[in-house]
Formats: structure tokens, sequence, C-alpha cells
């Protein structure tokens, strides 16, 4: 799928550029109808079947309940029914945690536990929610001028939200160096301690640039991580660091301490490192978002991406009056007279052009009724237009949109 053509549109949102692509599919930036950035995933069809497609509808249900935090990107809707299902997530710029360790190498240990804390901290709303996330990794934590922020759920994310499971015999969903051990031998129940070691492993690329376990191809990865006798590769570790993260990577995972204390130890090391945790925070921030990150910058107004999406914008608009006015179109055993418009015409209402259907507006052929006294004979109406049931239907509708100086419409 990496190699198809740009989609104009996914769902109701306007594509402007891929983002990125991994084993679940592929991640847009894309615009909604008022103009606000969301990344939209869309979900490969070899990963989808009936029994995930219902449980992805459920699943994103309970996802949208998710508060109490700013560190996870807000899951905003999805279609688990489309031809190719999708969903969306707020926009969040910056670089992945990855991107910025290879450029700048790994980071300094109060900000390793700042980054440990904060994400802890974001991971226990997701918790309380009823999800687990399964595949935290340094390419799923973006930091922006917020901070760290996790994102791209997926459909890994909504495992263990309810009873059953998205894992079939012979599929596991996750990133194997990121993954625990339950994980990686398929186990169908994963709980949360799933995601206190991705995070563990998340902390140790922050402060070393490798994982707890790495080979030539990921049978080699997974077969270390399974193995309880192979401890995890802690080499460049600093010692202030190495009991936390440590513990998060123990191989059971009753031994993996709670979030909330993963937390409290962090917070503890950064005032031990002689700073707080604001302050931490911040220069967190000032170290890995530099100013003239190109990642941080949407569309400028005078933008060339905007133009096209302008453009969709009425292409859509235009899809939509189609819609509109076949929805509303007069009974198909009513018959138009010669004079009847084909097709509506454009009228602005508000700030936007919107079509009304041909019922709610006065068609130019239809004469002005005649003035009292002028002596006009001509034929009735019907005879010389619309015929009397098109124009019951008008009269009827005017009556029930007479309310209001505008019209918004809205799927149900």
């Amino acid at each position: 799928m990496s190699g198809a053509a740009l989609p104009s549109r996914i769902g109701p949102y306007l594509v402007e550029r891929r983002l990125g692509a991994g084993g679940m599919g592929e991640v847009y930036l894309a615009y909604s109808v008022a103009g606000e950035p969301v990344a939209v995933k869309v979900i490969r069809p070899d990963r989808t079947d009936p029994h995930t497609r219902a449980r992805f509808e459920r699943e994103a249900t309970i996802a949208r309940t998710i508060s109490g935090t700013g560190r996870v990107a807000r899951f905003i809707e999805a279609d688990p029914f489309a031809e190719q299902p999708w969903l969306a997530m707020d926009y969040v710029p910056g670089r992945p945690l990855s991107d910025v360790v290879k450029d700048q190498g790994p980071l300094s240990t109060p900000l390793v536990a700042s980054l440990g804390a904060l994400l802890a901290e974001g991971l226990s709303a997701v918790h309380d929610a009823g999800l687990v996330h399964r595949d935290l990794k340094a390419q799923n934590v973006v930091l922006g001028d917020f901070g760290p922020v996790i994102i791209d759920f997926g459909l890994g994310a909504f495992v263990g939200a309810s009873k059953g499971s998205l894992t079939q015999a012979g599929m596991v969903i996750g990133t194997v160096r990121c993954m625990p051990p339950e994980q990686a031998l398929g186990e169908l129940e994963v709980t949360r301690a799933a995601d206190v070691y991705g995070l563990g492993t998340v902390l140790l690329y922050a402060a070393t640039g490798h994982y707890p376990y790495d080979g030539a191809r990921w049978e080699a990865v997974a077969a270390q991580v399974v193995n309880a006798e192979i401890g995890p590769d802690l080499s460049g570790l600093p010692d202030e660091l190495a009991p936390v993260v440590s513990a998060m990577l123990a191989h059971k995972a009753d031994d993996r301490p709670a979030l909330t204390e993963v937390t409290r130890q962090c917070a503890d090391l950064m005032r031990l490192l002689g700073t707080s945790p604001a302050r931490a925070r911040r220069a967190l921030i000032q170290a890995t978002t530099p100013k003239d990150d190109p990642t941080m910058v949407l569309p400028q107004p005078d933008s060339p991406m905007l133009d096209r999406l302008d453009s969709l914008e009425r292409l859509l608009r235009e899809e939509s009056a189609s819609q509109a006015v076949n929805a509303f179109a007069p009974p198909s055993d009513v018959e138009s007279g010669p004079d009847t418009p084909d097709s509506p015409a454009e009228t602005d209402v508000g700030n936007g052009a919107e079509t009304l259907p041909p019922p709610l507006r006065k068609p130019e052929s239809e004469p002005e009724p005649p003035a009292p006294g002028s002596g006009d004979t001509a034929e009735p109406a019907q005879r010389r237009g619309r015929p009397p049931a098109s124009r019951r239907v008008a009269d009827e509708l005017r009556k029930r949109y007479a309310t209001g100086p505008a019209l918004a419409w809205s799927k149900r």
C-alpha cells in the first residue's frame, strides 16, 4: 500500500500528505470539514475480518471515553466497516522519539526521568478506560512543544477492552523488540503490565539508543524475548535509571511495577538529580523541539497545499449537494413540468456555498402570481409549469423549515 497514490479523502477528511506506514496500515495528515488537522490511519484489508471489524466498532466507542490526560493523542472517530477501515486521532506536531535519539543521541538522565513520569501518568488514563496500547515504542512517542504524546493506537490499542481478543492463532500484534514475553508468546489476555514493559523499552531506548533485545530477524529477537534465561541488554543505561527500567522489563508480568509507582520513582529521581518535574519537563521540550523543525509547521496561508485542499472541499460540497438533491427530490410518480429546473443552483448560506433542495427555493421559471385586479386570465399554474403534487411538496417543506433564515443539514 505504500506505493499507492495519495487518496484525496478518507471518510470525511481531506488528505494532505502521508505521515508514515507500518504493519497495520498507513497514516495520513488530513483535515476535517472545519479545517482541523487530524491523523487518519487506514487499516490494511488483510488485517481485518468480520470479527475484528465488529470488535473494532465496540472498542472505538470505548476509546472515546479516555480523559484526564494530554499525553495520549485523542481518539476522534472511526469507520471499522469501510472497505478499508480507518480511525482518526488528533494530529500531534513534532518528531518521534526514535528520530530525536538518532539525530541528537540519547537523552540525559533527568530528561529520561521526565519522559518516564509524563508517559506513565498519561498511560494510566488509558488503562482507566479499560484499554491497553500493546505497541509502545520510540516511534509511537512524539515530542513536541507540549512534551511527549503517545500516538498510533491502531487496532492493537483496543485489545483487552472487552471479552475476546484480536489476537488469533499465529497472529501477534505489536513490535517484537518492544513487546513483553507474554505478548510475544501470543497469549490472548494481555494486561496493563504489557504497557509497563513497553514503556520500559521506550525509556531504555531514550537513554541508550537501543532496545532490550535485538537480532537480524524478528524470529531471533522473539526467541530472546520469551527466554527467561536471557536478560535484557541494559548496556549504557545510567545507574540512576537502572532500578526503575530493569523492574519495568521484568520477564514476569506480576514482577513489574504499576504505572503510578513508575511516575513516583521518576519524579523522585528528578529531585535527586537537583531539578523538579516541572523544570525537567520544560528542559525536555527545549531539548527535543528545535525552532526550525519542519514537522511542527502546518501549511501557511499561501501554501499550494491549501489551494489543493480548497479544490477538494469544493468537490466534496458539490458531491454533498448532489446527494441532498437526490434525498429531497419529488416522488418518482410525480411528473415534472417542462420548465422545472434540471438541477439546483447554489446560494450563499452563512460563509459557505450550500445547495438547497429544489422545493426549498423558487424556480426561476415559475411565474409570479398575478396582481389583484390585474384581469390576468392565464391558465392555472399546473398547466404552465410544476404539477400540483410537486407544488404541495414544496409548500409543505417551506412550512417545515420556515423557523429560521438558514438550514442546517445533518446525517441521522
